[in-house]
């Protein structure tokens, strides 16, 4: 989390700015998580959105802890 905190330069994180996580899911195996992954890699822009509002309506960065 430190690194895309951080925003080094020429990073993906430093190009589109994105530094807050607001979603996540957690899983037992490394083959559910790439499958999910994959799937969700698949949505729409605005079902991503939904997907992250149903969750997370304010878009709390999650990284930070309560």
């Amino acid at each position: 989390m430190f690194e895309h905190k951080e925003g080094r330069k020429g990073s993906f994180t430093s190009r589109y700015h994105v530094n807050r996580l607001v979603y996540l899911e957690t899983f037992d195996y490394i083959d559910q998580a790439i499958a999910r992954e994959k799937e969700i890699k698949k949505l729409t822009r605005k079902a991503k959105m939904k997907l992250i509002r149903s969750l997370n309506p304010h878009w709390k960065d999650l990284s930070e802890g309560d």
